[in-house]
């Protein structure tokens, strides 16, 4: 299909609102245990109005909108309206520290911004000292969103162009600073399209979204996927382990995608499967055990199936086959995507396993991300002709399904999110104590992995404590990225070349090395 005649988003919500307005569209359960129901027709008529709202504030195509709100009917209206107006929605997490919040706002170009009412001195914060810079607080609880309706006519739509920016998604990466993944338009339709057929979506299904909104996953793999072909989305304030199912039971929920950290959480509970269950398909992204994978499918009524995806990557473009999903498989390639496996190449890169760099194969800006905001020289090193490298590695099992291997050393995944260890590295070397610092992750058993830290403090700096600099931190990362740990050290093990061996470092983090052991290569912790 040519590029100009690819679908767009807001043309997927049209046809929704046209073929489908009197069905549901968003069931919210609030975090009163208060339930509102909005059709696609009704849904779209607050969607105009807080258009109109934003309309009023200066959006216009092109034009950026922040939102740091948790889940709410606020955040799907914000955005849908946004995306009508040609607008380039910008979601970061709601609990963003100020200096962190200022950074993103600035590199944005942002004009307009939506925060919370319980978080609005951080965000009023973050964007004081921004010139021209528009600013509204929300209740995240109210569904009637009166902040954001006006009395004023609808806001004007524009004709969404495939390839039109439509939100900046922040995702970590090897630079020191959270990388823009630009999402169009037809990014968003071609998620919807994939994914749905990957779930075997119908209008008659309902898709339970618990994970946090300004997340890729709860976007493209839930919402865009249910507006593809006009299902309902439950929706809800927070994940909660010990509610998950029964919420899902309660909703009549068909449909739902987890990290795996959220689904130990809620085995840790050890809830028991509502009789009225009727959950028929759950995404999730590794790793479980076996055992733990046996006592979700018996918990869900279904067998989990695992899927493979990135920020860039659009939809999951590796996912498990409905009748042979495993705990320890990826899976396929899903259908209409495009995935190799390049052999690694190069002494630094040489993998004992013999794993491949997995490779996504498409179109900017269609199928595949249209590259990094503002940053073209890190947006060519992505690419391979019309490959994008990921970073990850995967191998083939017997079977020739696809088995995950490992990803980038400069990535961390906390419980699902990505962070990048340079970023918090960069954090912490700003401190005027910190001579420099260096971030491994170390197993979770809930999270997955967390970000460990080892620092090098400047001479005469001996009073600073862990406390001061895990403080520094909280200031200035959001919840995922701060460091749990922290450890002095004289200096980092380094290369002949003066490269950090951050392997050294990973044994301490897990347990399996001696900071004190005297090697030449290895780390020496401060007493």
């Amino acid at each position: 299909m040519p590029s100009n005649l690819a679908p767009t988003f807001v043309g997927r919500w049209r046809r929704a609102v046209d073929h489908a307005g009197g069905r549901p569209f968003l069931i919210w359960e609030g975090a009163d245990r208060s339930v509102r129901t909005w059709t696609y027709a009704e849904f779209d008529a607050l969607v105009r109005e807080v258009a109109a709202t934003l309309t009023g504030l200066g959006v216009r195509r092109g034009s950026s909108v922040n939102v740091a709100l948790s889940n709410s009917p606020a955040f799907v209206a914000i955005w849908l309206a946004t995306l009508s107006l040609g607008g380039v929605l910008v979601p970061v997490d709601p609990n963003v520290a100020a200096d962190e919040l200022t950074s993103l706002l600035v590199r944005t170009r942002s004009t307009v911004g939506i925060g919370s009412t319980r978080r609005g001195d951080v965000y009023r914060a973050g964007c004081a000292d921004i010139d021209g810079f528009e600013a509204l607080l929300v209740d995240e609880d109210d569904v009637e969103l009166a902040v954001l309706r006006t009395s004023a006519a609808g806001g004007r739509r524009v004709a969404a162009r495939p390839r039109d920016i439509a939100a900046v998604m922040f995702t970590s990466g090897t630079t020191s600073q959270p990388k823009g993944v630009l999402v169009t338009q037809a990014n968003y339709a071609f998620a919807g399209d994939v994914m749905a057929a990957a779930a075997a979506m119908t209008a008659d299904d309902r898709f339970i979204v618990a994970l946090p909104l300004f997340h890729a996953n709860a976007q493209y793999y839930c919402f865009a996927a249910a507006i593809s072909v006009g299902a309902a989305v439950v929706l809800v304030d927070r994940f909660s382990a010990s509610r998950f199912v029964d919420q899902a039971a309660e909703h009549g929920a068909t449909h739902a995608s987890l990290f795996a950290a959220p689904m130990r959480m809620i085995l840790a509970k050890q809830v028991r499967r509502p009789a009225h269950l009727r959950l028929r398909h759950v995404w999730y992204a590794q790793n479980v055990t076996e055992q733990q994978y046996v006592e979700l499918a018996d918990l869900f009524g279904c067998r989990p199936r695992q899927l493979y995806g990135m920020t860039e990557t659009i939809p999951a473009v590796l996912t498990s086959n409905a009748l042979d999903a495993r705990a320890t498989v990826m899976g396929d390639v899903t259908l209409g995507c495009r995935v190799a496996l390049r052999p690694v190449a190069g002494p630094d890169e040489v993998r004992e396993d013999g794993a491949s760099q997995i490779l996504v194969g498409g179109r900017r800006g269609i199928e595949l991300f249209a590259g990094y905001l503002d940053d073209p020289v890190t947006t060519e090193a992505a690419f391979a002709g019309r490959w994008f490298l990921t970073g990850d590695y995967a191998l083939l099992d017997e079977r020739g399904r696809h088995v995950f291997a490992g990803r980038g050393a400069d990535t961390l995944k906390v419980a699902g999110e990505n962070v990048s260890v340079v970023e918090v590295e960069s954090v912490l070397a700003a401190h005027p104590d910190v001579f420099e610092a260096a971030v491994v992750g170390a197993p979770d058993p809930m999270r997955d992995e967390v970000p460990v830290a080892f620092v090098v403090l400047k001479a005469g700096s001996e009073r600073t404590t862990e406390d001061d600099l895990l403080g520094w931190c909280a200031e200035r990362l959001s919840p995922a990225k701060r460091p749990r740990r922290l450890t002095f050290v004289d200096e980092l093990p380094r290369t002949s070349v003066g490269k950090i061996r951050k392997f050294l470092l990973q044994r301490i983090a897990v347990g399996a090395g001696d900071p004190g052991s005297g090697e030449e290569d290895a780390a020496v912790q401060r007493q």
